[in-house]
């Protein structure tokens, strides 16, 4: 999704490497008016919980994951949209940033400013080591070449644009396979489109990734009860959707348990994308690409380029043995329906990041 520009601000006066400093937009309906309850902020805290347990494996333990080829398709697509989307020396907010897996490929696209921000504790003291270097699978790494800064707080139920505003504006707004844990309640999607317009520059560009509703909706309806899935993953709704119907009326809080094989066991919310859309274009934004994991995969691994990262990353196998692909059941979790800038905020980013550094949000 791109940033429309202010009125004041038209495509004819935007010129040049440096984009025009990022007004604080006015949220059109007032978040503040759509008030969480307890329940809301236990269930992100389990969320939370369940990040920071997970500690940062070493390369031989990555590649003994029963999903290992599912988890290099998802490194495969994020490297191929920050490719796409990024140019050198782009000023980066990731948001649910957790342990900084995406580090080395914000490197690769020789960005010139990081701002990661994640509400586990445990996953941003992790991305602080694995920044570092001081990472058991990262020690023969070369430094980064961006400075970078991290945040710790929920981006989803507090505003960023005071603690960022140094900082902003931003040419790319980043939340991977994570947008969906902001749709608990219309408040909480709010906040997180209210924090990427506040601090996406004009003209910047927001990229993210998160299940399909559609496909979710559709498995839930063909299954005999709310338990569908395979050896790799399952979802579960809970005994309040047994009618499995949705009203459009109530788009937010559609709640299920997830679990992926050796990565996900928590609760999630569906994100009807329409819904997204339109609530997104609330806040400035215009979409410009959308598509389906299999759908992507299918066109970009027609360009040479992507082939080729595909093949190094070893997400489809060398081709050899049945077990060095991607699996049937990996695969069927995204089944488908029928130029250098002058560098922002480089005074708060470190080269060598400190426990004193991080900035804990209230």
């Amino acid at each position: 999704m791109k940033r429309g520009y202010d009125e004041q601000t038209s495509s004819s006066t935007y010129r040049g490497p440096s984009p025009p400093k990022s007004k604080q937009r006015v949220d059109p309906v007032g978040v503040q008016q759509y008030l969480e309850d307890e329940s809301t902020r236990n269930l992100a805290r389990k969320v939370a919980d369940h990040y920071s347990a997970r500690t940062n494996q070493t390369l031989e333990e990555r590649e003994a994951s029963p999903i290992i080829h599912l988890k290099k398709l998802n490194n495969w697509i994020k490297s191929v949209l920050i490719q796409l989307y990024t140019r050198k020396g782009d000023a980066v907010l990731d948001l649910a940033c957790g342990k900084g897996g995406d580090l080395i490929k914000w490197d690769k696209a020789r960005v010139g400013y990081y701002v990661g921000v994640d509400i586990a504790e445990g996953s941003i003291e992790d991305c602080r080591t694995r920044y570092n270097g001081d990472a058991d699978q990262n020690q023969r790494r070369k430094k980064f070449s961006f400075p970078a800064r991290l945040l710790c707080g929920d981006c989803y139920e507090v505003g960023l644009d005071k603690a960022l505003e140094d900082d902003a504006p931003f040419d790319i707004c980043s939340c991977q396979f994570a947008m969906h844990y902001s749709w608990s309640t219309e408040a909480r999607a709010r906040q997180a489109l209210a924090n990427v317009s506040a601090l996406l520059r004009p003209g910047g560009t927001f990229i993210g990734t998160m299940p399909n509703a559609n496909v979710i909706i559709k498995k839930l309806r063909e299954a005999e009860g709310l338990v569908f899935g395979n050896n790799v993953y399952w979802i579960r709704f809970d005994d309040e959707h047994a009618h499995k119907k949705f009203k459009s009326s109530s788009p937010f809080g559609i709640k299920y348990k997830f679990h992926l094989e050796d990565a996900v066991d928590c609760p999630e919310w569906v994100v009807p994308f329409h819904v997204f859309k339109s609530l997104a274009e609330e806040y400035g934004l215009d979409l410009v690409f959308v598509k389906n994991a299999h759908a992507f995969v299918e066109e970009y691994l027609k360009k040479p380029e992507y082939a080729e990262l595909m093949r190094r990353l070893g997400a489809l196998g060398d081709g050899n043995q049945d077990q060095s692909t991607l699996s049937k059941e990996e695969w069927e979790r995204g089944e488908p329906d029928a130029s250098q800038k002058t560098t922002r905020g480089g005074n708060n980013g470190k080269m060598q990041i400190s426990k004193s550094d991080i900035l804990y949000l209230n």
